[in-house]
């Protein structure tokens, strides 16, 4: 399926409700692939994936991530290389590190939308939990939890938050003066 770039950005929404339909691995493995060629702080990629389709698994993650309403068929749980990092010279906890976390993110939530898949991020969760519920090697932190799964039929309304904001409500040129607020 080849789909316009901006028309998949446009048209990409956070998935909240999943069928229990498998994620066909192809698929999955398509979505991993985007990711890698996502923006990397100097093509260093210190970001690490571990992609996890075994209902047993998805059970047990969800039960320690409480921000995973989803109930997803697979999931991509995007770790930082926080050893490898270090070595490089980075700092720990460098904000170089999760911008890469967010790119992979978002090229993962695209990729999977133009490929049919729903998706959705999660933040909330306990990633010392995470890490023993997959066993993550020493130096490995994981930042967050791509959701993937077909769409449900119905899905929660979105929060209400009035009109959907355009890129003029969120945009200022140049310099800001003291009366263009935050």
């Amino acid at each position: 399926m080849s789909r316009d770039a901006l028309e998949v950005i446009r048209t990409r929404r956070v998935v909240r409700a999943m069928t229990d339909e498998p994620v066909p691995r192809d698929l999955l493995e398509r979505v991993l692939d985007a990711a890698a060629h996502a923006p990397s702080a100097g093509n260093r990629r210190f970001q690490r994936f571990v992609a996890v389709d075994d209902g047993a698994t998805l059970r047990v993650l969800r039960m320690v991530s409480p921000g995973m309403l989803q109930r997803p068929a697979a999931v991509v749980v995007i770790c930082v290389d926080a050893a490898l990092a270090v070595e490089y010279g980075f700092r720990a906890g460098s904000s170089g590190l999760y911008i890469d976390v967010g790119t992979a993110a978002q090229t993962m939530l695209l990729a999977a939308h133009a490929l049919g898949l729903g998706s959705g991020p999660v933040t909330s969760f306990s990633k010392a939990a995470v890490s023993a519920v997959l066993n993550l090697p020493p130096g490995w932190s994981p930042e967050l939890i791509v959701c993937l799964g077909r769409p449900a039929a119905t899905q929660p309304p979105p929060m209400a938050l009035g009109r959907r904001r355009t890129w003029r409500d969120l945009t200022h040129w140049g310099r800001l003066t003291t009366t263009d607020g935050a």
